[in-house]
């Protein structure tokens, strides 16, 4: 991409900086959701993200000491490049892999490996329609890839994985999650204001014996007038971490 495609944006501050597509899906809230909700826990000493984009969550989860190394996995090779350029630039101990976890699977390093894995994954099936755009792209494509790349990713039982998933589509990660012999273990429902339907679910899975769900209490973004609740405001400040 050239320079005028690329933007530099800063998170918490400026403590984080980002080169990203100036079109297309764009890092947002949801990135940080997701972070905060896989930071609770011990610290990894290797994070993996599936469909990293430009490595955003692995970024964050390295920067508030979630995670001491961390592999982003992204299928398009501009944004694994712009991955690999964010993570020089902001001095996190990482790498990225360009691949395909449709077409390839999980790169064979990672097997057995991760501490945690983390992603946000398509949140539109391919039969939705043509993907025009790079933000419908990304967006766009099957979930049992990356469920089934977790699931081979996990260094073992107490390890973790953190998905983030549209809250009325959970049966289908609970399906996928199940053939990947992946249970889930605990939940947050992500909702924009506490009389709305919740719209995000947040979601750890482990290889572990079925049951023991926790469901947390609900986190909710807004207060009347557009103000952000205060769990929201902490999260975007960065806030959060093993030891938060």
């Amino acid at each position: 991409m050239t320079g005028g495609e690329v933007t530099r944006d800063a998170l918490f501050g400026g403590a984080l900086c980002v080169r990203q597509p100036r079109h297309g899906y764009r890092v947002n809230v949801d990135a940080l959701l997701l972070a905060a909700f896989a930071a609770r826990g011990r610290r990894a000493r290797l994070a993996v993200d599936l469909g990293a984009g430009v490595g955003a969550i692995g970024l964050v989860l390295a920067h508030v000491g979630a995670a001491a190394h961390v592999v982003l996995v992204e299928r398009d090779p501009e944004l694994a490049e712009l991955a690999r350029e964010n993570l020089t630039e902001n001095g996190c101990s990482g790498s990225t892999e360009a691949r395909d976890l449709d077409r390839d699977g999980l790169p064979l390093a990672l097997a057995q490996r991760a501490e945690l894995v983390v992603s946000n994954p398509p949140f539109f099936a391919p039969a939705a329609g043509t993907p025009s755009k790079r933000a419908r792209a990304a967006r766009s494509g099957e979930l049992a890839p990356f469920v089934r790349a977790a699931s081979h990713a996990l260094a073992g039982p107490r390890a973790r994985a953190a998905f983030c998933y549209p809250s009325a589509a959970l049966p289908e990660l609970f399906a996928c999650a199940e053939d990947a012999k992946l249970v889930p273990k605990r939940l947050q429902l992500v909702h924009p204001r506490a009389d709305a339907p919740a719209r995000l679910a947040l979601v750890e899975l482990r290889l572990a014996k079925p049951g023991g769900l926790v469901v947390e209490p609900p986190l909710v973004e807004w207060q009347s007038g557009r103000a952000r609740t205060p769990e929201l405001a902490r999260i975007v400040r960065g806030e959060f971490g093993p030891n938060a």
